[in-house]
């Protein structure tokens, strides 16, 4: 008897690359099983799936579109401030997802910190590492967005927490409370999309340092722009990938550095596998990448992102990463230091596989 075929909506958060990344893995397992997966998302979302998969069907859907301080002291405030705004997105996207779920048949849903793509006569799964809000204003503000982060899981059948289940994981606090949601919520693992690609890390005889950036605006080009004048004074090899291809490649570009505006698929990993050392942000899913690939990696959180800060901390605390600050990095003095730092790997291989169980099981209650 043969499995019966499904039609599953995944759809991830616009903020950053992050959310988009990690769900590479759980789009190469259903598409392994011989399910059909629908990708929601706005342009940029798409253009980098197509690169991965260009032969999934794809639903054009507007992302929130959150706005971003340029100063760190008005990070988090900023945002909520943006709160009633997002409640009337996330109302739009639930009218949404009625009528692609009627137009093209769609059996479920994976929605990852999308909370409007909930639905109640198909099995909706939101996906998510942050149980946890860490604002940065104190504790009275964390409850409070909690508990309207726990009133939105609620509207959905179960919640997918992307750690593992014993605390600290890699996210620490973040994805272990002292309260799950009343909703079914699973510890999946850790997903990574160089997992899934499944690519060898090979090192070059000539490792080289790549700078890997990413994230929001305008702390990209804030961070991008100073480490840029700070390669251009070096003279090993340095990779730089802007994360963006929205500005045009500087001229006059020295010999010992590789510009790419930005990487995907198989050449992101490729390119991360055979680096020496990794500059980055401290996006969750970042983390993931360099974990499953062994990296050593020296991290600069977003400043004001409060996430971001708290994770590169904790992992710096575990002696597993690096940290940085935005405002006083010091390329060379960083690459110095980290000729010191004990990169400890406290991670299991088996954990980015441990969301194929999980995902299993739940295909066969659809």
């Amino acid at each position: 008897m043969n499995k019966k075929q499904h039609r599953i909506l995944i759809a991830p958060l616009d903020w950053g690359l992050g959310h988009l990344s990690r769900c590479i893995p759980i789009i190469h397992y259903l598409l392994a099983q011989g399910h059909s997966v629908f990708f929601a998302g706005n342009e940029n979302q798409q253009s980098y799936i197509k690169n991965v998969f260009p032969h999934i069907d794809y639903l054009m859907l507007a992302g929130y579109d959150i706005r971003y301080a340029s100063k760190r002291i008005f990070f988090t405030s900023k945002l909520i401030a943006q709160i009633p705004r997002l409640d009337k997105c996330i109302r739009t996207e639930h009218a949404w997802l009625k009528k692609v779920v009627a137009a093209y048949q769609i059996d479920a849903v994976i929605s990852d910190n999308r909370y409007g793509l909930y639905h109640t006569d198909i099995p909706c799964v939101l996906l998510t590492h942050q149980l946890n809000i860490l604002t940065g204003l104190g504790t009275f503000w964390d409850r409070c967005l909690q508990k309207i982060h726990y009133r939105y899981i609620q509207k959905f059948a179960a919640c997918w927490v992307v750690d593992t289940e014993i605390a600290p994981g890699l996210s620490g606090i973040l994805a272990h409370p002292k309260h799950l949601p009343a909703k079914p919520t699973t510890y999946i693992g850790y997903l990574s999309q160089c997992a899934a690609l499944q690519v060898a890390a090979v090192q070059e005889p000539h490792p080289y340092v790549l700078v890997l950036l990413s994230g929001v605006e305008p702390q990209r080009t804030i961070l991008a722009d100073r480490i840029w004048q700070q390669v251009l004074q070096l003279s090993q090899k340095i990779v730089f990938v802007a994360g963006t291809e929205q500005l045009p490649v500087p001229g006059g570009i020295p010999e010992h550095i590789v510009y790419h505006q930005r990487l995907s698929g198989k050449a992101l990993q490729v390119c991360i596998a055979q680096a020496s050392i990794v500059i980055c942000r401290s996006g969750y899913s970042s983390i993931m990448d360099l974990m499953v690939l062994g990296k050593k990696a020296i991290l600069i959180p977003t400043p004001g992102q409060t996430e971001q800060e708290y994770l590169a901390t904790h992992l710096q605390q575990q002696e597993i990463f690096m940290m940085q600050q935005q405002q006083s990095f010091s390329l060379y003095a960083a690459l110095q230091q980290a000729e010191h730092f004990p990169f400890r790997r406290s991670i299991c291989l088996s954990q980015f596989e441990q969301y194929r169980t999980v995902v299993a099981a739940w295909l066969k209650t659809i």
